[in-house]
């Protein structure tokens, strides 16, 4: 099979300091705006090649590997996605696609594989356009683009393709913030953050119960939905004058109570779902006493799962990992740990 073009794109995943759970109608349209820490050693790579068709036809022809075996679940999701985009993407319709991806963290355990799979795949696609001719966009152009394509096949994955933080979903509290696509907002970091650790700390690396599409859809009847999306909003206003100025205990409060939210939802939704594991709650209450003894500012956050995100500033790190190898790595299974920071975003893999 005769290869026409290929390229490959190494996208990370983020964390969401303020979650977003829960959509309004539209395609992947936010309930409430969120804003993520891009990481830098949790990322997906994927390598898209065009290649020949084997039969003349308009439909989308796709051969997915993941790890190197055809995984045909995530083909399925994959063909959807293209179904969605393939209006602006008319060598879809052209050539077939041979596509290569692999995690470099579990897969479905709670740290967010379909923002940094979607997000690869999205810059991969808009790479490709550009690269047969079909469209030229200034460096800007070309990642609000990916961004908003991303979004439509996972609402996070807007948020990976910029560099250290990225804001999505419209509100007044950020100037040109959008529900199509995310907005960068290194420019307003604190220098305390550009570097800012995190530990991951794998409670479990099995795949999660519920979905997080699922865990999305039952926002609808949520009876607190209304006071949520409230509370996003001033969440967000609050953090983002923390990251401006540098306020370490105001940052950490948000992202913790931002934590514990999200999965008291999950709990009062109808039907109600756990994704903590007694790991995970042994962990929170070891950080909090640790803390509150220390006085240092470490502090934790977790997304749709059971793995706890340690979050804490570089100057402290040997106190952190100290703390982690006495405390807390024996709760992780097999004492799985992945340490990862801040990043700076996708990069093109030569």
């Amino acid at each position: 099979m005769k290869e026409i073009k290929k390229v490959t794109w190494r996208s990370p995943s983020n964390i969401a300091l303020v979650k977003y759970w829960g959509k309004r109608s539209g395609v992947q349209i936010p309930a409430n705006p969120s804003i993520s820490f891009t990481l830098e050693n949790c990322y997906s790579e994927t390598s898209v090649a065009l290649v020949e068709k084997e039969r003349k036809s308009k439909e989308i022809e796709l051969r997915f590997y993941f790890d190197g075996k055809a995984n045909m679940a995530f083909q399925l999701k994959m063909l959807k996605f293209f179904e969605s985009v393939k209006k602006d993407f008319p060598f879809l319709n052209q050539y077939g696609l041979l596509i290569h991806s692999t995690n470099s963290f579990p897969h479905s355990s709670g740290i967010a594989s379909s923002a940094s799979a979607m997000s690869a795949l999205a810059i991969a696609l808009c790479d490709l356009k550009q690269e047969l001719g079909q469209k030229k966009w200034s460096p800007e152009k070309f990642l609000q683009k990916a961004s908003h394509y991303a979004r439509l096949g996972s609402g996070s994955a807007s948020r990976s393709v910029y560099p250290l933080i990225s804001e999505w979903g419209k509100t007044k509290t950020v100037k040109g913030s959008s529900d199509e696509y995310a907005v960068p907002f290194a420019r307003n970091l604190h220098k305390t953050f550009h570097n800012y650790q995190n530990t991951i700390l794998i409670a479990s690396s099995a795949e999660k119960k519920v979905s997080s599409r699922v865990g999305h859809s039952l926002m609808k009847t949520n009876p607190y939905a209304k006071t949520r999306y409230a509370q996003a909003e001033r969440n967000l206003k609050e953090i983002i004058e923390a990251l401006k100025n540098g306020d370490l205990e105001k940052f950490g409060t948000i992202i913790e109570e931002e934590a514990m939210t999200l999965h008291a939802l999950m709990m009062c939704s109808s039907p109600s779902f756990i994704l903590m594991s007694p790991a995970t709650l042994a962990m929170i209450e070891k950080i909090r006493h640790f803390r509150e003894e220390s006085q240092l500012p470490i502090y934790f956050t977790l997304d749709a799962g059971p793995n706890i995100h340690l979050m804490y500033p570089k100057n402290i790190s040997k106190k952190a990992e100290a703390f982690i190898a006495e405390e807390l790595k024996s709760h992780c299974e097999k004492g799985k740990m992945i340490q990862d920071h801040v990043g700076k975003g996708p990069k093109k893999v030569k």
